[in-house]
């Protein structure tokens, strides 16, 4: 990241930008691999900030492999470092999330919980310094109002969309692909005039497509609209899952609202 490179994005039309940080702990960014340091992170924030930028959003990681007392008070301590020009919104990934993934049926509308209770009382804490009344609207993300990002929305509300470039992944009418990773395997297939340059095609089944959308959707505090899936995918959840979902909400880990017909 350099001055010249924020004023060009600038010029271009650029208005938000995501830092991939990580952590504001040269330990723990030594721990991930990662090429820069906490001070480096901390300078190309106030450089973007100096450059015109008011939507910056930072990503964080938390639960990192043998961390020592990787602790609530430590991740919060990462916030602090960002102060005074706080981000408008944070996005604070733990890297054992994956084992969530391809949870499906009722097992899907329960993962999760206990991340997003454990996390509340981050986004407390850093909340006080955001100001402006930040709110979590999903597991991993607090933002400022009018501040969330639509690119993650699209995938936490069963949407589509279409990746262009290397590695790019799309979705779009229940198929799912990706795109050639390597440019060099991008050019040779654009000189063979391949029709397309997707790669690892996978078209996905009717209880595959509900699942996601009922796992991600329960990663934002909003919640599922069961209405909706019921007019999508032709499935009433509580008649399929109540039985199954009635322990979690005796639990209080889900709340059925019935003005609204959401879980």
């Amino acid at each position: 990241m350099t001055e010249a490179r924020l004023a060009a994005y600038r010029r271009a039309g650029v208005n938000r930008l995501s830092f991939g940080v990580q952590s504001f702990r040269d330990d723990e960014l030594r721990r991930l691999s990662r090429l820069h340091s906490a001070d480096r992170a901390r300078a190309a924030f106030g450089e973007a900030r100096a450059a015109g930028f008011d939507n910056v959003s930072l990503d964080l990681m938390m639960w990192l492999p043998r961390a020592a007392r990787q602790r609530v008070a430590r991740v919060d301590r990462r916030g602090d470092r960002a102060r005074p020009r706080a981000p408008v919104a944070l996005h604070a990934r733990g890297l054992s999330e994956r084992a969530a993934q391809g949870r499906h049926g009722a097992r899907a509308l329960v993962a999760g919980a206990r991340t997003m209770t454990w996390r509340r009382c981050i986004w407390r804490r850093w909340s006080g310094w955001m100001r402006q009344a930040t709110r979590q609207h999903e597991i991993s993300n607090v933002a400022r109002p009018g501040r969330r990002s639509r690119h993650n929305l699209k995938y936490w509300t069963d949407g589509e969309w279409l990746g262009f470039g290397c590695g790019a992944h799309s979705t779009r009418a229940g198929v799912r692909w990706k795109n050639i990773s390597s440019t060099a395997g991008v050019h040779r297939s654009s000189r063979s005039r391949a029709v397309t340059l997707a790669v690892d095609v996978r078209r996905l089944t009717p209880d595959e497509r509900l699942g996601d959308a009922l796992f991600t959707g329960l990663r934002l505090v909003d919640g599922i609209d069961v209405n909706a899936i019921q007019t999508r995918y032709g499935v009433d959840v509580w008649r399929r899952f109540g039985a199954d979902l009635e322990p979690f909400l005796e639990a209080g880990c889900l709340r059925r609202d019935w003005n609204l017909a959401s879980a």
